[in-house]
């Protein structure tokens, strides 16, 4: 009886090593797997956010460019403090589409400006609306380089809702160019134009207006930039009394490049300080962007 019992528990006590042996090595083997996917899962995070990191950095120099193939829709808000006897505010915003139109050769980069603006009047009152419409058309070589410019004409229309107060009454054309240069973490240019009067109402004055953004960016990466891009202008038929007819600022701005949902944006937060400007004209300005972009 007992010579059968002894062979029956040495059977069943290998049994039971071989089945314990197989368990851990099954949980070993699981315990593994788990730990490489935890490892692939993290490999793939931090590859997804150097990735978008990357593209961050790409989209804030390309933000930056105003030549660059990609379609953008900036909303630039401005508050212009000091202005007239009553040293009011004039709000404007402007609504910036830009599109380019690719070709095997050249580029054809359409910005598109519609101010909508309020205008202090005396003391109390404002004029609220629509203001002239500014049309550009860059040709630029479609081969991408660090240096790249561009060249075409500039188009003032007579849109403003209220033209006494908002607009100049003509129609103005002249040309306008654009140089662009990038490297490293640097990006500068400048933007200019010239426009004059060549129709429109006759009782109003001639327009002969000049406008200059030059702008100076350093991009930290991860889509955060730090620079100016102050605009000068010079309206040199405007009677400025005693006054110059320039504007010049200068001042310092800051980006970052986001997401809305799956949507990459620029915001945009600069100050201004107008060091020279005519009589009556602002005397600073605080710009808020938000720029829309659409990678094509």
């Amino acid at each position: 009886m007992i010579r059968r019992f002894f062979p029956a528990v040495s059977m069943t006590i290998i049994l039971l090593v071989i089945l314990a042996s197989a368990t851990g090595t099954s949980l070993a083997q699981g315990v593994e797997k788990e730990a490489a996917k935890e490892v692939l899962d993290d490999e793939t995070a931090i590859a997804e956010a150097v990735g978008q990191d990357a593209e961050a950095a790409e989209l804030a120099k390309a933000a930056q460019n105003p030549l660059a193939n990609l379609i953008t829709f900036p909303l630039q808000a401005n508050w212009n403090d000091g202005a007239g006897e009553y040293d009011r505010r004039i709000f404007n915003l402007n609504i910036q589409p830009v599109i380019p139109i690719a070709g095997e050769k050249w580029n054809i980069i359409t910005r598109t400006i519609i101010p909508v603006n309020s205008v202090p009047v005396g003391e109390t009152d404002a004029v609220f609306g629509i203001g002239d419409t500014s049309l550009s058309l860059f040709w630029s070589p479609a081969k991408a380089s660090s240096l790249t410019w561009g060249i075409g004409p500039a188009f003032t229309l007579p849109t403003a809702s209220n033209p006494e107060l908002l607009g100049s009454g003509k129609f103005s054309v002249g040309p306008t160019g654009v140089i662009f240069y990038g490297v490293g973490k640097w990006t500068m240019g400048i933007v200019a134009s010239n426009v004059w009067s060549v129709g429109g109402d006759s009782d109003r004055a001639d327009v002969n207006f000049f406008f200059a953004q030059w702008f100076l960016n350093y991009n930290f990466g991860h889509g955060w930039a730090l620079g100016t891009a102050p605009i000068n202008t010079c309206d040199w038929e405007a009677d400025t009394g005693s006054g110059d007819p320039c504007t010049i600022p200068l001042g310092l701005q800051i980006s970052k490049v986001s997401h809305l949902g799956s949507r990459p944006v620029n915001f945009l937060l600069g100050y201004y300080k107008n060091v020279k400007h005519p009589d009556g004209a602002p005397e600073s300005q605080v710009r808020i962007q938000v720029n829309f972009m659409f990678p094509q």
